[in-house]
């Protein structure tokens, strides 16, 4: 543990998803360094258990650990229970875990697998952690998005890509839907003292998208990679997004590498917002509310 860090986090407790390796990794490294009492979320106990040894070595404080696969609905609503049964209180909840899949996957819940992981799970995680994070306040949501997102598109009549699957466009429509989801419960929140914020974390040398990569990810990435950013610096966002005194009272913005950003026009478009809202509440079985 480095003694003259910034410890301005000591006594806040974060949830990080996706937190084995890569940015949420980083994510959580940073924060721990910073004094926060950091949870992690992994799909793999022998490396969520290898994650948390390195996060307390780093910050000097015990790490919770939650073993769940998000791409299952099931296991979003194990894990928020384990949550609020293990954890008094959620300063920070950063949803982190995403991946891209050049081939149409189905979930268990019969769902295609990249809307299902990187919107639906933040959204069920996120809603079932609401009253936590309230009763919490002042506390932060910070989701991790993309800048994909611009070149994203809603497609209401096709959602799980069924009549027609592209493995870029199903990441992209998810990435804006983070910033949907964002903005719309910025919205809901508004006078809570909680805080909704999205993000690109910049292009980033991890894994992402290695299990079922496009022909042009294996050609260009490889050629790419002494250009992108480490972990460490992609993760730089997300440990503002979550700790910065100045962003304390920041609410339904996008931000990209460090800086407030405009995200796309369709992004800010309330109709498209509120009707994600209602579909994906539908799909992960949640109750309408406000």
């Amino acid at each position: 543990m480095n003694q003259n860090a910034d410890r301005s986090m000591t006594d806040r407790i974060v949830l990080i998803t996706g937190a084995t390796g890569g940015i949420g990794r980083a994510t959580a490294l940073g924060l721990a360094e910073r004094g926060a009492h950091v949870a992690i979320t992994g799909r793999d106990r022998a490396r969520t258990d290898d994650a948390r040894r390195e996060i307390e070595r780093v910050g000097g404080g015990e790490v919770d650990v939650f073993v769940a696969d998000l791409s299952s609905q099931a296991e979003v609503r194990r894990l928020a229970d384990d949550v609020l049964e293990r954890l008094p209180r959620l300063d920070v909840l950063i949803n982190n875990v995403g991946g891209y899949w050049n081939t149409r996957h189905v979930t268990v819940d019969g769902l295609e697998h990249t809307f299902a992981l990187n919107h639906l799970a933040p959204f069920l995680l996120t809603n079932l952690l609401r009253d936590r994070l309230t009763q919490s306040a002042p506390s932060r949501i910070v989701t991790v998005s993309s800048n994909a997102q611009a070149l994203g598109r809603i497609d209401f009549d096709d959602l799980q890509g069924e009549r027609s699957y592209s493995g870029s466009r199903a990441y992209n429509q998810s990435k804006l839907a983070n910033v949907l989801f964002t903005y719309e419960l910025a919205r809901r929140l508004e006078g809570t003292s909680v805080t909704v914020n999205a993000l690109h974390p910049g292009v980033v040398n991890t894994g992402f998208g290695a299990d079922d990569p496009a022909p042009i990810q294996r050609l260009f990435v490889p050629l790419a990679r002494p250009f992108m950013k480490s972990p460490a610096r992609g993760a730089a966002t997300s440990i503002l997004l979550a700790s910065s005194p100045e962003l304390a009272e920041t609410t339904g913005r996008f931000f990209a590498n460090g800086n407030q950003a405009r995200s796309s026009p369709r992004s800010y478009n309330q109709a498209d917002a509120a009707r994600l809202w209602k579909v994906s509440a539908e799909l992960v079985g949640l109750e309408q509310s406000e």
